[in-house]
């Protein structure tokens, strides 16, 4: 008996899937289906939870990643149930980044599998246009996720051959549902949750704490001394926000850092890096990459920005740590508008004691310490993914595919073009298994 055949028969025996439907050809909202064909319904319910059986993949994330995978399969004409927390697609995006904020790389980069940016966005589209982008690329494929809906628990059963995942929705009831199906695809990314850090002093600052997640723009802070805590791109973006409006911004720099300019040489630095890769290795390429940038911004090091001992580009590949692309912060860190401090030492009240010993009062801090996985907490799976940092354990382009049906995307340190090749790959294999099973891949939900 084929693994298949086997799995359809132990569901069969299940009390859980009793109700099982022996059309799976869905085309209704799985919801709807079940609450308006209670014959052919795929639910049961018992005390604790109600269970639905979905005949295609199962995909936690409705960011940019849940919606390329989702659309590839629609593609091949597979249905998916995207599950997503919050109560909008790119919720990141929408609602936890700050308004002046762009995509770094040019959009020809991170354009999603079938369908590229309008014609007329500029090279750099901004946060609402990329918004934009993405529910047009969701209404386009007839991509519909189901709100409210976080993931506490998925887990693979050995049994029934399925993977069986736990949720639960918003509001007070806190209505627990589980879905089950032979796939699982984990598309929360890289950035699920909020990177606080351990600052001796901290919790006592009587000022504004803010993390980046909830920071909008320096017209809050307009007259205010402020201490920005990180200085990757958002750090750094969000110091020249605040020179913008006034602030004066300080930013702590903890550990060397890449900073190069956006663009070079008349094209963009990404670009640029990608054309080199082609007939040169990576090593070769950084070090056309720090002759450019020195010779455009200097030398870094002199206003406290020390480089790492690795080029960006290696560095990105090992560590998966992106070099700074400057947007105009770097000029204002030459022109003393932002201050360069060494790490935190303590906070006592409104006073911050720095690792050289100097002693400075702010109004507020501004937390750009990144973002991490959340896959350990809700994932029982040792093999796929790796129970440090959630991240797969696989380098790219090999970390997209584990076991029993469990697939990852938007986990390549690649941004959005590693996330396409990934939801390419992914469609692809889950077709191949349809069409060796004999069976159209129609399964619309």
């Amino acid at each position: 008996m084929d693994p298949w055949s086997e799995s359809e028969s132990k569901r069969a025996h299940d009390p859980i899937f009793q109700c099982f439907s022996q059309n799976q050809n869905h085309r209704q909202p799985v919801e709807n289906c079940c609450k308006e064909r209670s014959v052919d319904s795929v639910v049961a319910r018992s005390e604790r939870s109600t269970c639905f059986w979905i005949s295609g993949p199962i995909i936690v994330g409705a960011g940019p990643s849940g919606l390329a995978v989702a659309a590839c399969l629609r593609e091949k004409g597979i249905g998916s149930l995207i599950l997503e927390r919050s109560n909008c697609i790119a919720s990141l995006w929408q609602l936890k980044t700050y308004d002046r904020l762009s995509l770094h790389l040019p959009r020809k980069f991170c354009e999603l599998p079938l369908m590229p940016f309008p014609a007329d966005y500029p090279i750099y589209p901004s946060k609402q246009q990329f918004v934009a982008y993405l529910e047009s690329y969701a209404a386009r494929f007839g991509i519909s996720p189901t709100y409210n809906r976080t993931v506490v628990h998925a887990e693979y059963d050995e049994q029934l051959l399925l993977w069986r995942v736990s949720t639960r929705t918003s509001g007070t009831m806190g209505e627990e549902v589980q879905y089950a199906s032979r796939w699982l695809i984990v598309a929360t990314g890289e950035n699920a949750e909020v990177v606080q850090p351990d600052i001796d002093g901290l919790q006592e600052f009587p000022g504004t704490v803010v993390h980046t997640s909830a920071y909008k723009s320096g017209s809050a802070f307009t007259g205010k001394r402020v201490l920005v805590v990180g200085c990757g791109n958002s750090g750094m973006e969000v110091c020249l926000d605040l020179c913008n409006h006034n602030a004066e911004p300080h930013i702590v720099v903890r550990d060397a850092v890449h900073i190069l300019p956006r663009e070079m040489l008349g094209c963009s630095t990404f670009g640029l890096s990608m054309w080199l890769l082609k007939w040169l290795p990576v090593h070769v390429v950084d070090r056309i990459l720090l002759c450019i940038a020195r010779a455009i911004l200097g030398d870094t090091a002199r206003l406290g920005l020390k480089r790492p001992a690795s080029g960006p580009l290696e560095l990105k590949s090992l560590s998966g740590k992106t070099p700074v692309l400057d947007v105009g912060t770097f000029a204002k860190i030459k022109s003393g508008d932002i201050k360069v401090r060494p790490d935190i030492r303590q906070i006592s009240g409104r006073d911050v004691e720095f690792a050289d010993g100097q002693l400075e009062s702010f109004d507020a801090i501004v937390l750009a310490t990144g973002y991490k996985s959340n896959v350990p907490f809700w994932l029982k799976d040792r093999e796929l993914f790796s129970e440090k940092d959630g991240l797969p354990r696989k380098a790219f382009p090999n970390g997209w595919k584990g076991e029993n049906g469990l697939y990852s995307v938007g986990f390549t340190r690649r941004g959005l073009m590693g996330t396409s090749v990934d939801a390419r790959r992914i469609a692809y294999d889950i077709e191949q298994q349809w069409k060796a099973k004999g069976t159209r891949p129609d399964v619309f939900l």
